[in-house]
């Protein structure tokens, strides 16, 4: 079920056609919006931007952003100069604020197709620059971003740098499952035909890898650091648990380790989340199973597994085994054979 909380846009709203648990309207101080829903279950909340008063005020949307999911989110903008301006959605980007509309038509897309963060870069601006520019910025409506395909064909030509970095985030579903240790060999074997960035989030156990070229960061300026390297053909994520990091990924890979003790203490300690990653890009890594056993695994997990990775040898220059995953992630590795 869902909340409306409208004032200006009230019969707008009125118009939107889902089901309601609950609805507000007038203007409201900001903490009264927090106290009223911060325990309150609700599938959306759609927000009309005048129900909240001083929100002109950014640092007003900033206490909305540290007290309820904005994932929940859509907020309905008005025509004020300043909520219009490009500095005031910079702005609510960077509090994680990637629902926002100015009409019924955005609002209903957005209900069906949520942004991350890459549906909204274009707007983000970091130390006054713009992450990317567009001729339109100056009619900032996100209510129809092109959702990107699951299965990114990218070849050579797709890269031609700057604006077009494909962002891979590569997470653990069993614990200690080679995230770090697949991300540095895939940034190796990636640097011979492109320009490559590796960051992991909230570790430090690139200090390991003893290559300087690598990236740590934590996930409140992941963002930032994304920024600074556009210009790579790819950046890699060691995502570990940032939920701000797999924002940023055009793709997750999610990595299983198929022993049996580490898949039933997976399933006793959270036992959905094999039913999460359904059409989602599972591996199996450090695997030694065959391939009637990922079979029978794909059967009773219900899942499609996209590669079975066996443990590799992390000190190879050359490994038939990961160049043959990266292929068939999309990567044109011809130069490099």
């Amino acid at each position: 079920m869902n909340v409306i909380v409208s004032n200006k846009y009230q019969l707008l709203l009125e118009n939107l056609g889902i089901d309601v648990i609950k609805s507000l309207n007038g203007e409201f101080d900001v903490d009264e919006i927090i106290s009223t829903f911060q325990n309150f279950f609700y599938q959306r909340m759609i927000l009309d931007i005048t129900a909240i008063r001083d929100y002109k005020d950014i640092r007003n949307l900033q206490k909305l952003s540290i007290s309820l999911d904005m994932d929940k989110i859509i907020l309905l903008l008005d025509d004020s100069a300043e909520s219009s301006s490009p500095a005031y959605l910079s702005k609510l980007i960077s509090m994680g604020i990637y629902n926002f509309t100015r009409n019924l038509e955005g609002i209903q897309y957005l209900y069906n197709h949520p942004n991350s963060y890459r549906d909204v870069a274009q707007f983000h601006q970091i130390d006054d620059v713009v992450v990317v520019q567009q001729p339109t910025v100056n009619t900032p409506q996100v209510q129809a971003p092109s959702p990107v395909p699951t299965q990114q064909v990218m070849t050579a030509p797709t890269y031609t740098g700057g604006q077009h970095s494909h962002i891979i985030g590569i997470k653990n579903v069993t614990k200690s499952a080679g995230a770090t240790t697949l991300v540095y060999m895939m940034y190796n074997e990636l640097s011979r035909n492109y320009k490559v960035t590796a960051i992991e989030v909230d570790k430090t156990d690139f200090t390991y890898m003893k290559d300087n070229t690598l990236v740590s960061a934590i996930s409140g300026s992941i963002m930032q650091e994304v920024g600074r390297f556009t210009g790579s053909d790819v950046i890699l994520i060691d995502v570990n648990n940032s939920v701000q990091a797999e924002s940023l990924c055009n793709e997750i890979i999610y990595l299983i380790e198929p022993t049996t003790i580490k898949l039933n203490k997976l399933m006793m300690v959270t036992p959905q989340t094999l039913k999460t990653l359904k059409d989602k890009k599972v591996i199996l890594n450090q695997s030694l199973l065959s391939s009637k056993d990922v079979m029978d695994f794909e059967y009773e997990s219900r899942l499609k597994i996209f590669y079975n990775m066996p443990p590799l040898d992390e000190r190879e220059t050359r490994n038939k085994m990961l160049n043959d995953f990266l292929v068939r992630l999309g990567f044109d590795l011809q130069a490099n054979n």
